[in-house]
């Protein structure tokens, strides 16, 4: 069916000839993609950013992008800082991000054991989705704590430089060769194929610095019904809160556990019937 649910014939189109049909790729608009891209530049700043520095980075003129900052001020997607000459995204863009989370099936049915784990542990909990070579902290539910890590939901890392990048490696698709199983994605340096093997047999990737100075992170993988890693869960915190002794006692199978309720929730039963049949 077409997109708006009508059936449409071969006859009930025109013909049109291969020569007069675009490749996708001619119908992109400069402009929009300008638009876009001084958007993804303000998010990327992480608070506040200028508009020299904005037309250093994206390589435009300065009247261009006051052009761009005007109208996405005037629609409310961004607004300025207390000096007025700093932008930040606005409430609208803000808005429309909450929307698209809360459409989004696989965070909805996490989004409980997330709440209840931030309670229990009272530290930040993640909810991390691979995209390319990259993670991207989708999701946060923050602790009660003075101190804690300043927020990194909407930022993206290195996939081989992080636990939570380690969890997608080691969980990932590994196609059969010559009758044995290899990883699709390149090892990192320090995360070779009996490392990741390791993580997968204890099934949580702990490591420290990696998100920053002094933050410690503990993560486990979100599996589907096929037993495909979808996403993963992870518990961020400062290192001095986040001590090995409470990992292993507490942190780790705190966060395996609510993995496994999410997995379960999503129709992977691996994690059952490996109890029956210990």
């Amino acid at each position: 069916m077409s997109p708006v649910g009508i059936l449409v014939k071969d006859c009930d189109m025109p013909k049109v000839s291969a020569a007069r049909i675009k490749p996708k790729n001619d119908y992109s608009i400069n402009s929009v993609e300008h638009a876009l891209d001084l958007l993804e530049a303000i998010c990327d700043e992480g608070g506040e950013a200028r508009v020299t520095n904005l037309s250093q980075r994206l390589g435009m003129n300065k009247t261009s992008v006051y052009r761009l900052l005007a109208t996405f001020e005037k629609r409310g997607f961004v607004e300025r800082g207390e000096d007025s000459v700093k932008y930040r995204l606005g409430l609208m863009a803000y808005e429309m991000g909450q929307k698209l989370l809360s459409r989004m099936g696989l965070l909805r049915k996490a989004r409980p054991s997330m709440e209840r784990l931030a309670r229990h542990c009272n530290e930040s909990v993640y909810f991390v989705v691979q995209r390319g070579s990259e993670v991207l902290m989708l999701d946060m539910i923050d602790g009660t704590q003075q101190v804690k890590i300043t927020s990194l939901a909407g930022r993206r890392f290195p996939l081989a430089a992080t636990a939570v990048g380690r969890i997608f490696q080691a969980f990932g698709p590994r196609p059969e060769v010559d009758g044995k199983k290899h990883l699709e994605v390149k090892m990192p340096p320090l995360m070779a194929a009996d490392e990741l093997d390791v993580v997968r047999r204890r099934g949580v990737c702990v490591d420290e610095h990696s998100f920053g100075e002094g933050v410690t992170c503990v993560a486990v993988p979100l599996l589907n019904a096929k037993g495909e890693v979808v996403a993963v869960l992870a518990i961020l915190g400062p290192s001095y809160r986040m001590t090995r002794e409470r990992i292993e006692t507490d942190l780790a199978p705190e966060l395996k556990d609510a993995g496994h309720v999410v997995s379960a929730g999503l129709g992977y039963v691996g994690h059952y019937l490996r109890r029956k049949t210990i």
